[in-house]
């Protein structure tokens, strides 16, 4: 997808239904980079929140380039911890058992990589990555209250009981749950800049902002085309996230001064998206700062 498609006058999508939007989505981006998805997704989306889902969903796409069709979600933690030695969850004869307490996207979910443990009896805790289709006997899903950030963006809680699932390569912790950390922060906050950007261009805000906010997309695309799992790609992406987060205080101004109140409040309240996790990306950015030799 060229920059000029990205870039350029691009009317947001009139569907505000979360699997409607998606499905557009989806069907605009076939073959683009998963970048290109969440830059493309957060310039069509009317909310913050479905700019995050654009985010996210490019990002789990990032991670399992074999993923199906349809919304998906990453689940790990149980009872509100994500210690895989806290975890009930098993996986047993390509079977799941357990509980998992945050689903993004809710009921709509039609997909879900579940972390489970798998280990032998008196062995370390051990965590394999499984995929699920939430229609398969066995699983079921509990609509959860509206959270206060992200209020368009509903969340479910999911349980399993001999669910049959497909075992995914590689070991849970490292290749996903730790790698999906690094792609969801880096396209989140490519949806949310494209997002900001779009606002930028239907508001006509300052010309600077609009091009700080061309810089951290281009930055960003340019990062998630190195390797996620690289000491360089985790400085770089820590570079932008403060970049973004000098920006704050020009973006709230604009929104305020050239966006209705509504599109203000929105960004307010949704933003705190990006806090979330914050010392686990300080600590990200220590061990890549080590293995540079920057200390």
């Amino acid at each position: 997808m060229h920059w000029s498609t990205l870039l350029g006058p691009l009317p947001r999508s009139q569907h505000t239904e979360m699997s409607k939007w998606f499905a557009e989505l989806s069907e605009s981006t076939v073959g683009t980079q998963s970048c290109e998805m969440a830059i493309y997704g957060g310039r069509l989306a009317a909310t913050p929140g479905l700019a995050f889902l654009a985010g996210y969903q490019a990002a789990l796409r990032a991670l399992v380039p074999s993923a199906p069709q349809g919304i998906g979600a990453l689940c790990l933690t149980e009872q509100g911890s994500s210690k895989a030695a806290d975890m009930q969850t098993r996986l047993l004869d390509g079977h799941i058992t357990g509980r998992k307490d945050f689903v993004i996207g809710g009921n709509a979910a039609q997909w879900l990589i579940i972390l489970a443990r798998d280990e032998a009896d008196q062995q370390a805790p051990h965590l394999t990555a499984v995929l699920v289709a939430t229609v398969n006997t066995g699983v079921t899903l509990q609509p959860g209250p509206r959270l206060a950030m992200l209020p368009d963006m509903p969340h479910s809680s999911v349980q399993f009981q001999q669910a049959q699932c497909q075992v995914l390569a590689g070991d849970g912790w490292n290749d996903y749950s730790k790698a999906f950390r690094t792609l969801e922060d880096a396209h989140v906050l490519a949806a949310l800049c494209a997002w900001l950007y779009g606002q930028s261009l239907l508001d006509q805000w300052p010309q600077e902002l609009k091009l700080q906010l061309l810089g951290v997309l281009a930055g960003l695309k340019e990062t998630l085309q190195q390797p996620h799992t690289e000491a360089a790609s985790h400085l770089l992406l820590a570079g932008l996230l403060a970049q973004f987060a000098d920006l704050q205080a020009q973006i709230t101004q604009a929104l305020n001064a050239y966006s209705c109140q509504t599109t203000a409040q929105a960004w307010q309240r949704d933003k705190a998206i990006l806090e979330i996790a914050r010392s686990a990306r300080m600590r990200r950015l220590e061990v890549a700062k080590n293995a540079l030799g920057l200390i």
